[in-house]
């Protein structure tokens, strides 16, 4: 889940930290100074000589002075990190990074392993390939794939790699972090020191910013026969499997030049299970249009863009669709930019004067001439796992976890970490009158922070009994997976164990159920789990019917927490382009 910049792009890092306590030894409501270091090293990338001419040479040396005594010895020495941009918690424990990991082959499986799931699990997460020399937030990482490949009854792979961005590529030949980090570095007159700073850097061709910026770190969509990684930060990246089972980066993907090069699109288009039309949106924090939607046919091919109208930057990770609209929220995490010059803070702000609503638009609507805006005040759903129509009232439904406080992920203190409320809520949507209701859809003593998951993939759009969704409880970390009954406001838990932690559940259907009526629930859920006191991971394998795992699977080297993922069929694997 990264942050979208269609904006000049952030500063580079700051000088080299100061040795700081392990994660053990801090107390996690001390503010840090601005230098504190990552709590476990970080392996360097070996640099290789830039090609540079002696302009760029001499102006490169010039940037780097800058920074290291005007920005990090003036600007940040002095002012304490927020704990969403400290890096000794952000990557630390099972947080912190991995390195690439090539395949290895038949993994140790215990219990059995249901031979109709052929295919790759893949997750995304946030894995950043150098320490970070000044602020940075879990969403500023590296994009990292995570994938098991199995096949008939056989966990025939592992491997983990980093999504190969231009940013990446070219920090590893720099050997250090030089690239944005939107969340974690733009605080204050320092953020806005490091934007001048990497625009001059752009400017002068020390770094080249025009194939992105992003980090290809949160959501997967399997579209068009290809694997793409997102953030909201650049464009998608095409990543493709091996018969071996590794993850090669095929590029920085455009759909054959329909997207502009400079442009951007968010971590979660929705996927028509019906049609194979991908819906997408793109936002810009500077300049409008703020906010775009599109949709590509399954084939590829890219309709107009539909300016959305909205008075201000939006921070928009997430929207939904039914079977004949697109529902797109307008909610009270907006971006401002002034607020580094004037209030000393994130751009990231919570405006608690704005009244949160949601659109409703024809999925292929031409203009934005039939959107229809419905207020839901006080509401703010970072996902939004499913949404239809109720053919009976008309309204629209809208299933979304609504996240108190609204800024959590982004400004959290500590106080709202003790307050933190993630409630699954169905959100009722009436475009002839204008109006919205909604209600939690677990009674008060069920009630538990559910964030990060989905419905049965096969019904995206149209009504749905279940939805499994992470525990996460001890925020931020997740500690088992639900299944809730929508219809009967139940819920069922698998809990991971004492000092067990995952991230979110993978719902993959059994293959030949339609997913409709009694067979909706009929499939496997996946998920990576960390025991942190054996220091092991596993990718649990659950019966999505009777919640009882049925094979754990072994894997050889450690899986931090990460973001989404998806289940790429064998019979898709073998039509990738």
């Amino acid at each position: 889940m990264a942050s979208s910049v269609t904006a000049p792009p952030a500063a580079a890092p700051a000088a080299a930290p100061a040795k700081s306590k392990k994660p053990s030894q801090l107390n996690p409501n001390t503010r840090k100074p601005r230098t504190a270091a990552p709590a476990r090293p970080m392996r360097a990338a070996t640099p290789s000589t830039p090609n540079w001419n002696p302009f760029q040479r001499l102006a490169a040396s010039a940037l780097d002075t800058i920074e290291a005594t005007f920005i990090s010895n003036l600007l940040e020495r002095s002012h304490p990190l927020p704990r969403t941009a400290d890096p000794t918690i952000q990557i630390a424990g099972n947080y912190s990074p991995v390195p690439d990991h090539p395949p290895t082959s038949f993994l140790p499986t215990t219990g059995t392993l249901p031979p109709s799931l052929s295919g790759v699990y893949v997750r995304n997460g946030a894995n950043p390939l150098h320490a970070p020399r000044a602020g940075h937030h879990l969403f500023d990482g590296d994009g990292m794939l995570h994938a098991v490949r199995l096949n008939h009854g056989r966990a025939e792979s592992y491997a983990c790699r980093f999504t190969e961005t231009a940013r990446l590529r070219q920090e590893r030949a720099l050997g250090r972090p030089i690239f944005p980090k939107p969340i974690g570095e733009l605080h204050g007159h320092s953020g806005v020191a490091r934007l001048l700073l990497f625009a001059a850097r752009s400017a002068v061709g020390v770094i080249d910013a025009s194939q992105g910026i992003g980090v290809a770190n949160a959501g997967l969509v399997f579209h068009n026969n290809r694997l793409l990684a997102m953030s909201e930060d650049d464009l998608p990246y095409h990543v493709r499997v091996t018969d071996s089972g590794d993850l090669v980066t095929v590029g920085r993907y455009d759909f054959g030049g329909q997207l502009d090069r400079d442009s951007t699109m968010i971590a979660h288009p929705k996927l028509d299970p019906v049609t194979g039309e991908l819906f997408a949106m793109s936002y810009n924090v500077i300049s409008k249009p703020y906010l775009k939607y599109f949709f590509f046919d399954a084939g590829g091919r890219k309709s107009p863009d539909v300016e959305i109208p909205v008075a201000e930057p939006t921070m928009m990770h997430d929207f939904a669709i039914t079977e004949n609209y697109a529902v797109i929220p307008d909610q009270q995490i907006v971006f401002k930019l002034q607020e580094m010059v004037l209030g000393g803070g994130s751009p990231v702000v919570y405006d608690k004067n704005k009244t949160s609503r949601f659109g409703v638009l024809p999925k292929h609507a031409a203009d934005a001439s039939e959107l229809v805006w419905v207020e839901v005040p006080d509401c703010f759903c970072f996902h939004l796992w499913n949404a239809w129509e109720d053919k009976v009232t008309g309204e629209v439904v809208v299933i979304g976890s609504c996240m108190t406080p609204a800024d959590a992920v982004f400004n959290d203190s500590g106080e709202e970490r003790e307050s933190f409320r993630s409630v699954l809520t169905e959100i009722r949507l009436d475009t002839r009158t204008g109006t919205s209701r909604r209600r939690a859809v677990l009674k008060d003593g069920d009630q538990v922070n559910l964030e990060a998951g989905m419905v049965n993939r096969q019904l995206l759009g149209r009504k749905t009994r279940y939805v499994y969704l992470a525990i996460a409880e001890p925020w931020p970390k997740v500690s088992g997976f639900a299944k809730v009954d929508l219809e009967a406001g139940t819920v069922e838990k698998f809990v991971y164990g004492e000092g067990r932690y995952g991230g979110e559940p993978c719902f993959v259907p059994q293959p030949g159920s339609g997913g409709a009526g009694d067979e909706e629930d009929d499939g496997y859920v996946l998920c990576y789990v960390h025991d942190e006191v054996r220091g092991e991971s596993e990718m649990l394998v659950v019966n999505a019917r009777d919640m009882r795992e049925e094979a754990a699977v072994k894997l050889p080297g450690r899986v931090p927490y990460g973001l989404h993922g998806t289940f790429i069929s064998g019979e898709d694997l073998q039509r990738q382009a």
